[in-house]
């Protein structure tokens, strides 16, 4: 059976803590780009934790969204791309091939979503913090476009595990790395493709709804909304 990986978000769960921002840097090998940079607005994050006011003072109301690649089956940021480096697999992940990529930023332009980053630096991993990088990932070199692929590495690694094995794999079984951090279980990832498995059964409830949907992008991850701040007085 072929897969269709995506992703729930539950806006009613999450809290906002960003453990999961700290999982995906950890996971990925994404550096931190320091103060200096910050502070000119430069952040290099695969995975964001937008926040929202909602009330009115003194008794506001802050709600969070994680948001990260949404996974487009109908992505813009493919067919801008010169080099080939954004594709589509066959398992409806949005493919980032860095030693194609030239760094044109053409993909981040026309991502309406605003999850594609240029490394803009050469990041030095100073010992004993090299210690700390993930040999299953790539270190990005200067010049590149980075972004969210899912922890493709995971997903091969699990792959392989359950062909050697001669079997399916199982909902469950693997998890990304931003989903394996949250406390709260706010984020959900699996197969979509498999009627049974939990991310399935959680796109297809009522809350479900798509950033931007109205796009036409067809995006892979699924937030589950949550009730107003009215609706919160009023229960």
């Amino acid at each position: 059976m072929s897969h269709k990986w995506a992703m729930v978000v539950d806006l009613d769960r999450c809290t906002g803590c960003e453990a999961c921002v700290v999982a995906c840097h950890a996971e990925n090998n994404i550096p931190t780009v320091g103060g200096d940079q910050a502070a000119r607005g430069r952040a290099m994050h695969w995975i964001r934790v937008e926040r929202y006011w909602e009330g009115d003072f003194p008794n506001p109301r802050v709600r969070f969204q994680p948001v990260l690649c949404q996974q487009c089956d109908d992505a813009p940021c493919e067919s801008v791309c010169p080099t080939y480096a954004s594709y589509h697999t066959s398992e409806g992940l949005n493919g980032q091939a860095y030693n194609r990529c030239i760094g044109t930023r053409f993909c981040a332009n026309a991502c309406p979503y605003s999850v594609r980053f240029f490394n803009f630096f050469d990041p030095k991993w100073d010992k004993p913090l090299n210690l700390q990088l993930n040999p299953d990932v790539s270190l990005r070199s200067v010049g590149v476009m980075e972004k969210c692929t899912f922890c493709v590495q995971r997903i091969k690694s699990a792959e392989i595990q359950a062909e050697a094995e001669k079997r399916e794999l199982k909902d469950g079984e693997f998890t990304t790395a931003c989903a394996q951090s949250c406390a709260s279980k706010a984020l959900v990832f699996g197969d979509m493709n498999d009627p049974h498995s939990e991310v399935s059964r959680l796109a297809s409830s009522n809350r479900s709804s798509k950033l931007l949907g109205e796009l036409g992008t067809k995006p892979s991850v699924t937030y589950l909304e949550r009730g107003t701040w009215q609706d919160a007085n009023n229960a």
